[in-house]
């Protein structure tokens, strides 16, 4: 556990063939269900402190407590995923942390020294930001907002893990007004 942040939540993926993931994790290493949106409705989202219009797929699915994120640009507006892709990276580039509490916790992280590379928001409550890590090698921090319709979808994404016997691999995101 972290000591600025609590628990890690998250793991995610920058891969350049999302489909080809999503059925490895499924087939190969049994983690699923998948929950995919080939278009990420992302708003107010900025890079480096810059407005910027990226289109993004994402697949979701639990491994227990762990969500697994798939991502694959697909265009090639700035964000830190593109700048992983650019640096000849794919797999591991960041690592989540969950909080009810995001301004409070933003703030406090800020205080700290942290720097936003980039933010966002999906959804209502969804907001989200990617912190700065320098030069060092290893992934990126997101500190994610998940009270409202963004944390149900989580919470059943991680439920439609528990027990899972392999059908239906690949489902379509669940639609954050209806949660």
């Amino acid at each position: 556990m972290s000591r600025f942040f609590g628990q890690v939540r998250q793991a995610g993926y920058v891969v350049p063939d999302i489909e080809e993931a999503m059925l490895y994790w499924a087939n190969v290493l049994g983690v699923g269900p998948w929950f995919y949106a080939e278009r990420v409705p992302v708003v107010n989202f900025r890079s480096r402190g810059e407005p910027s219009f990226p289109e993004t797929s994402v697949a979701l699915a639990n491994s227990g407590p762990l969500q697994i994120e798939l991502i694959q640009p697909r265009n090639t507006a700035p964000s830190m995923y593109q700048d992983f892709l650019k640096a000849g990276h794919t797999g591991l580039q960041h690592l989540a942390y969950w909080t009810e509490t995001y301004d409070a916790d933003l703030a406090r992280l800020l205080a700290q020294g942290f720097t936003v590379g980039m933010s966002g928001e999906v959804g209502e409550n969804g907001r989200f930001c990617y912190f700065e890590t320098g030069t060092h090698p290893g992934a990126v921090i997101e500190l994610s907002e998940v009270k409202g319709p963004k944390g149900k979808m989580f919470t059943l994404i991680r439920e439609a893990a528990e027990g899972w016997d392999g059908t239906d691999p690949i489902r379509p995101f669940p639609d954050l007004k209806s949660l």
